[in-house]
């Protein structure tokens, strides 16, 4: 069995057993709600963690299209969640909005497994076409350019060509091309494989829209406002989240870049199954939270014999196509998420002015500076499923010791597997220091999380400056700034579900944890335009010179990092006027 994998289940087992004694304390239906999101997660991590190397080693997309692609997929991935949260609340209920969304990521995660044929690239020069040729996956893949039927080694030149190795002087392309003498292009993509990625990536999308806000709702549901078990049963609920992560970033990173990707993909597919069945089986366990509001009119036919409920699952297909058609393109999710933050905010602006009373009214307008702090946090943490992920491949020794390595999409299991050692300890510390009235208040853990997410990108330039001949920074660099990032989501993430909870009024509940994961859909285009900086030029999804590929890396990383210290300090120094707004309901001291 694969090094990483034998470990990563060694520290899951051992993580688990302090995470099931604490669950014992709290309502039976967090345990269900438990591993129904963990294995939700296992398929959307196991996913997540492949795709940039899917979009850029199978497809051949340039790094500025795949990031451009990535960052629309998730950005409608945090975007969909507002439809559906107000859906649960109007309608639906956020238990069967959860069970129909499960349902649609089985099938895109399924409909993912569908690869076809590899794309292929040709390099043109003087009107004659000469083929790459790749072998390998992952740490072994190879590519070579293919003239007169024999293979070549090429390397970037000084002044930006193209230099084939070992070409003799008889063959019809010179051994050093100049850059504007030859064009490299895509010479064979497949359409109907193209577009089934698509459908799958809409499918997961709208699926996701119905489950992502309202699972979290239903976890605030089982607790009293004054619960002080909340924030403890937030934290562990998202080591849940990220159990199914990490134990997805080593097998199916494992699986996509060793057996193929629909293996790595079809594991995730098979893990959604898992977490729907758990779901549905565990209705008891709820004890009735997260039903329709209005179970009578919602189950009354409206259109024929078809019921509103039917109606919304038939409108959900339909969006399947919409999205299939919106994901294709950045510029249009730029749009939309414009929109969708503009009618959120006036819908909580109106909800503000004409309904709340003082105490709602402050309390709603401390969970909007939650959410734009959020949105500086996430945008530079989720740099990991795309620049982190391919600077990982590129310019980080994967090494672990000898002839052991990890696959570079096994690199993600660093973020969720902190958090597998630090969700058990922090949910202690947050009860303890709640006990005794020291425990921070969310302001400061915001301005704490940002601040150590800023400082981890430093420690990456640090790295880069212990970089061998081959451009490669050591991996202790890497796991070092994954722990710090985690550190910091671990004071931003279940704090910030559990404020959404705390300061939201009773109708607003799914609808403001809606709004939260809208501003993270936000930080996923801002994510992207990130990642976009660091694009490098790449030949059959290799980066074509690797010192010039981590000098841009710094240089972003560089900017970004200092974006996170600026923001954090700015958190910490207006905490105090901040904490007033939540009239107790934020909890936390100075």
């Amino acid at each position: 069995m694969d090094i990483v994998i034998t470990a990563g289940l060694v520290i899951a087992a051992a993580t688990a057993v302090p995470v099931i004694l604490q669950l014992r304390h709290h309502p039976r239906g967090l345990r269900i709600l438990f591993f129904a999101e963990m294995w939700e997660r296992f398929s959307y991590y196991g996913m997540r963690g492949l795709l940039i190397f899917y979009l850029t080693q199978h497809f051949l997309f340039t790094d500025t299209a795949a990031a451009g692609e990535y960052g629309a997929y998730t950005s409608l991935v945090y975007l969909v969640p507002v439809i559906g949260g107000l859906l649960a609340d109007r309608f639906l209920g956020a238990r069967k909005a959860v069970a129909f969304g499960a349902l649609l990521l089985v099938l895109g995660h399924l409909t993912m497994a569908i690869e076809g044929e590899p794309s292929t690239q040709v390099l043109t020069y003087k009107n004659a076409a000469y083929n790459f040729q790749v072998t390998g996956r992952a740490d072994a893949r190879n590519v070579t350019l293919l003239v007169g039927g024999q293979a070549y080694g090429y390397a970037a030149s000084a002044d930006g060509g193209l230099d084939i190795k070992g070409l003799p002087a008889t063959a019809p392309l010179p051994a050093h091309l100049v850059k504007s003498d030859y064009k490299i292009s895509v010479a064979k993509r497949d359409p109907l494989f193209k577009n089934i990625l698509f459908v799958a990536l809409a499918l997961i999308i709208v699926g996701v829209g119905f489950l992502k806000a309202n699972i979290s709702a239903i976890v605030g549901q089982l607790y009293p406002e004054s619960d002080p078990r909340r924030d403890p049963g937030f934290t562990l609920y998202y080591y849940g989240i990220n159990l199914g992560s990490f134990l997805a970033s080593i097998t199916c990173g494992w699986l996509g870049q060793t057996v193929g990707w629909w293996a790595g993909f079809g594991a995730a597919g098979v893990g959604m199954a898992l977490g729907w069945l758990v779901f549905v089986l565990g209705k008891p366990m709820l004890e009735g939270k997260g039903e329709p509001p209005d179970p009578i009119a919602l189950a009354k036919p409206v259109a024929g014999p078809l019921n509103t409920e039917w109606l919304i699952y038939l409108g959900a297909i339909v969006g399947v196509g919409v999205i299939w058609v919106v994901v294709q393109s950045f510029a249009v999710v730029s749009v939309l998420l414009g929109i969708g933050a503009v009618c959120v905010l006036a819908y909580l602006v109106w909800y503000m002015i004409v309904v709340a009373e003082n105490v709602e009214r402050d309390r709603l307008i401390l969970a909007i500076v939650l959410i734009l702090a959020s949105v500086v946090f996430w945008a530079l943490y989720e740099q990991g499923g795309s620049s982190l992920n391919l600077f990982a491949e590129r310019n980080v020794d994967l090494r672990l010791y000898g002839d052991q390595a990890m696959k570079s999409a096994q690199a993600q299991s660093f973020q969720s597997g902190w958090i597998l050692i630090l969700a058990p300890v922090m949910a202690a510390l947050w009860t303890w220091l709640g006990r005794s009235r020291r425990d921070p208040n969310p302001v400061v853990k915001f301005g704490a999380g940002l601040l150590l997410i800023g400082a981890s990108y430093y420690v990456l330039i640090l790295g880069g400056k212990f970089a061998g001949p081959d451009f490669k920074a050591p991996l202790i660099f890497l796991a070092l700034a994954y722990l710090m990032q985690t550190t910091g989501e671990m004071c931003v993430s279940p704090v910030g579900l559990s404020q959404m909870t705390k300061l939201a009024p009773p109708l607003l509940i799914s609808t403001l944890m809606a709004t939260w994961f809208l501003g993270t859909a936000g930080a996923q285009f801002v994510a992207a335009k990130i990642a976009q900086l660091t694009a490098s030029d790449t030949i059959g999804g290799q980066v074509l010179d690797a010192g010039k590929a981590l000098a841009t890396y710094g240089h972003v990383f560089g900017m970004i990092g200092l974006w996170g210290l600026g923001a954090g300090g700015a958190m910490l120094v207006v905490s105090p006027w901040l904490k007033k707004l939540g009239h107790g309901a934020g909890g936390g001291g100075d």
